[in-house]
């Protein structure tokens, strides 16, 4: 327990840090929305077109590993999708808390974690749960808000658009430009890597910074907001790992140590992404936000557990 509370404590600091900046007056109303897009704009691209651009398709290639993941990511997505819909919630928020409640904190917390439990070993999935995760979930709750902010209902035109706005989009951009540089098989000039690995250094810290600004402003909660929130948090700490477990144990009967490696990553809290979706469509974030925090805390607790269960005694 205490290694895992010693990775998520920079996590706590960081949203603390933000929270104390705004509740003293240091940073004003408006800095968590700028800090926001700086993330958005610069550094949350800068990442995925690194990854994405360091990318080596044979290491990759663990077709079993990435069905087991990816389908527990996408079935969770689903069904809270399919929930708050039903509830009268909008397309664009229903896929913010849809993707709160299944994206996996496994950039800043994954890979670290994924050290001291399994060694190097770790290093290949955990860059395979990023990119499903920071790419490829991601894109989808993007093209849903996209779809449900467009007023055109005509397909071939609501298509037209959506497809518009997401060219315009840098998180959508930014992986696929990745993906074609590393088709040309050059090598980034050292300048470049430099910029690059400066810019997506500040994507996690200034996108925590960013919650902690956006929880200290007093703003009316939504009817039920504290409910759905701890509903949430529920789906993305127990049930997202228990799914993930029985499709990479029964379904597809990945090797042991895999199983315990793809459970440990899907019970990762919450990371920032919602949190920036949700800010950079202008949708409200009070239920993310919540999420995001009572994940963390509560993952102090099941992701220990889970590692004493698995025999991993951190």
């Amino acid at each position: 327990m205490f290694a895992t509370l010693e990775i998520l404590l920079p996590v706590f600091g960081l949203i603390l840090a933000g929270f104390a900046c705004r509740r003293s007056g240091v940073l004003g109303p408006n800095s968590a929305s700028e800090l926001n897009r700086f993330v958005v704009w610069l550094a949350l691209p800068a990442l995925l077109f690194d990854t994405m651009a360091h990318a080596t398709w044979q290491q990759l290639y663990q077709p079993a590993f990435v069905a087991a993941f990816s389908i527990g990511c996408v079935v969770v997505f689903a069904l809270i999708l399919a929930a708050r819909l039903i509830s009268g919630r909008h397309l664009a928020d229903a896929s913010v808390d849809a993707i709160a409640a299944s994206y996996p904190n496994t950039g800043y917390i994954g890979f670290p974690l994924g050290l001291i439990a399994f060694g190097p070993a770790s290093l290949t999935p955990s860059t395979i749960a990023t990119i499903i995760v920071a790419c490829v979930l991601f894109a989808l709750a993007i093209v849903l808000i996209e779809i449900g902010l467009q007023t055109e209902r005509r397909p071939h035109k609501l298509g037209l658009k959506v497809l518009a706005s997401l060219a315009r989009n840098p998180l959508i951009v930014s992986p696929i430009a990745g993906v074609l540089f590393a088709s040309l098989h050059v090598a980034l000039p050292a300048s470049a890597e430099t910029f690059l690995k400066l810019l997506m250094g500040a994507a996690s810290p200034c996108a925590l910074v960013s919650l902690g600004l956006f929880l200290a402003e007093k703003r009316p909660a939504e009817p039920g907001a504290g409910g759905i929130s701890l509903l949430l948090t529920g789906v993305k700490l127990v049930v997202q790992p228990a799914l993930t477990w029985w499709l990479a144990a029964r379904v597809f009967g990945l090797p042991s140590t895999m199983v315990e490696m793809a459970v440990v990553l899907a019970a990762l809290p919450t990371g920032t992404g919602p949190f920036m979706l949700a800010e950079f469509y202008r949708r409200e974030a009070h239920i993310t936000s919540r999420v995001i925090l009572l994940s963390t805390i509560g993952s102090v607790i099941t992701i220990s557990l889970l590692l004493i269960v698995l025999g991993h005694h951190t």
